[in-house]
């Protein structure tokens, strides 16, 4: 890889040294690197995966545009860098994808937020993410994804694969998926009727992918818009609420200190409101909750089928990572059960106080 690395860094750079590369980030899908030049100037090098992404050109095309449009709003974002011939990506003999960012420097990520004020930072951000794509230009970005974050369509490969597993392992896993089946279509149906709000989106707004100041409570950048697509907004919202809500991160001692947190959630709304209040629907706001529990029941219902399938999608550091991932979805999912009454009770209260300042 070291060589591919020095390859693709040369083509955007033919006349940059290099004295250093690091991996950057702990990503589950690309490959990420921190490079440093001769000169003292830092770069972050991405490899895409080619199986995650068999479109690499239509995720660079989205790419270019959103944050070509944030920046134009005051958005602070990477840059991505072109060859003197104005090509954005180079090709590698093996058919994957790589790309030259900006590194945005003094900035920290964060496994997990524990302070409220870090959640609002977070909402904020990701609302005035959503409030500048709302008018980006047409033509429509490309859906280089177009079943993402589509559960029943996950629901359906789990189904094909299942009896394929010679010997079906955690059974608990597959007794918590087969009770919740019947919950599992309901954002689709909303999406077919057409009252949820369909825009541009980030995909994949977990607490990892927002850049912080060193002290931890400013959120500086969002990045790793691989994912960056038409969808609905309760994706991204339920996805930031499943990762930001839970104060103990993905990596826990026990299962039984998953907690989806009442604190965090209601911050994370105050600052989502406070920036994109008016583009939630009503009918947005009455399913927030749900999209929350659905994106974590969604997200566990991924891990395990690729446990089951040999982890060939998620990266692991063990054979039984990606199990415990899931476990880990189907803890905060019981958790959330649990509150949902209470959760209600705060998306309407946000919502009364979102009308007062109008």
């Amino acid at each position: 890889m070291t060589n591919l690395c020095q390859q693709a860094f040369a083509f955007f750079r033919p006349n940059e040294k290099l004295t250093l590369f690091e991996p950057l980030g702990d990503g589950r899908i690309n490959s990420t690197w921190l490079l440093s030049t001769i000169t003292g100037e830092k770069y972050v090098l991405q490899r895409l995966n080619p199986a995650v992404f068999p479109e690499p050109a239509l995720v660079q095309e989205n790419l270019c545009r959103v944050t070509a449009h944030l920046q134009a709003g005051g958005f602070n974002i990477f840059q991505v860098f072109h060859t003197v011939a104005g090509e954005s990506g180079w090709l590698d003999s093996s058919g994957a994808w790589w790309r030259l960012l900006s590194y945005l420097d003094t900035t920290q990520t964060l496994k997990s937020v524990n302070k409220p004020a870090q959640a609002q930072e977070i909402g904020a951000t990701l609302g005035l993410f959503h409030t500048l794509l709302a008018d980006l230009p047409s033509p429509p970005l490309a859906d280089h994804l177009p079943s993402f974050h589509n559960t029943p369509r996950y629901l359906a490969e789990y189904d094909i694969l299942l009896p394929n597993v010679s010997q079906p392992q955690a059974a608990d896993c597959r007794d918590f998926i087969n009770a919740r089946r019947a919950d599992m279509h309901f954002l689709e149906e909303a999406r077919q009727q057409g009252k949820i709000t369909e825009q541009v989106i980030h995909g994949d707004p977990k607490v990892g992918n927002f850049l912080f100041s060193l002290d931890g409570d400013k959120v500086i950048s969002l990045v790793d818009l691989d994912t960056v697509k038409p969808g609905l907004l309760l994706h991204d919202l339920g996805d930031c609420l499943r990762s930001c809500c839970n104060p103990l991160g993905e990596e826990v001692a026990s299962l039984d200190e998953v907690v989806f947190d009442q604190d965090l959630f209601a911050a994370v709304l105050t600052g989502y409101q406070s920036r994109a209040a008016q583009l939630l629907t009503p009918e947005d706001r009455q399913l927030l909750v749900a999209s929350t529990r659905l994106i974590s029941l969604e997200l566990g219902l991924r891990f395990y089928s690729d446990y089951l399938a040999g982890s060939r999608y998620f990266k692991v550091d063990h054979p039984e990572q990606n199990l415990f991932r899931a476990r880990v979805q189907f803890a905060l999912v019981r958790s959330l059960e649990n509150q949902y009454s209470e959760l209600m009770r705060i998306v309407a209260s946000c919502d009364l106080a979102s009308d007062s300042t109008k």
